[in-house]
């Protein structure tokens, strides 16, 4: 095994990939099994809003020699309205926390199911910390409630829930990890 490099996001080529590893991971790719055992993402992003968010603030990747076998999305507050199913999230955020707090959303999670048990997880965050920390007070995402793997590996790595609530028929629970 190749030693992983951690990396922000510097091509068309590396989104393109991220890409592709997101759509073997979405609920409709995956058995109900899988699903429960490794965990799921939820978004399917177009290179066009995965471009816009990189601008902003770049992604974090796992790579191995040239092929991204995990990622990590950083999504800025900028982004709020522009997927649906992440909005009733930004209004949580922002009726819960102080207007001094400065944090970014960490979009998605993923790796390669190739790649998984091999600390990728936790050195992504790592990682996202290492590029991030001085910029922004918390690191936030959303975990669905019955991706039972994704909140144990969040809560493992130091992230606290900030809140539970429930938006369009599914239970998310808001988590933090507070840099500061």
């Amino acid at each position: 095994m190749e030693k992983i490099n951690y990396t922000t996001v510097n091509s068309t080529q590396e989104l393109e990939q991220i890409i592709q590893l997101q759509l073997c991971n979405l609920p409709i790719s995956i058995s109900k099994l899988e699903k429960e055992k490794e965990g799921f993402v939820t978004v399917q992003h177009d290179l066009s809003i995965l471009r816009k968010m990189n601008d902003i603030q770049p992604h974090i990747i796992a790579k191995d020699k040239d092929k991204v076998v995990g990622y990590a999305l950083c999504m800025s507050s900028k982004f709020k309205d522009e997927i649906e199913v992440l909005q009733p999230m930004f209004m949580k955020i922002e009726d819960h926390l102080d207007t001094q707090t400065s944090y970014i959303t960490m979009g998605q999670i993923c790796i390669d199911k190739d790649y998984r048990r091999q600390g990728i997880f936790r050195g992504l965050y790592q990682s996202m910390k290492y590029h991030l920390k001085d910029k922004y007070d918390l690191l936030i995402t959303e975990i669905d409630t019955n991706n039972l793997r994704s909140l144990q590996a969040h809560y493992a790595v130091g992230f606290k829930t900030m809140i539970t609530y429930e938006a369009s028929g599914v239970e998310w629970q808001i988590v933090y990890w507070n840099w500061t």
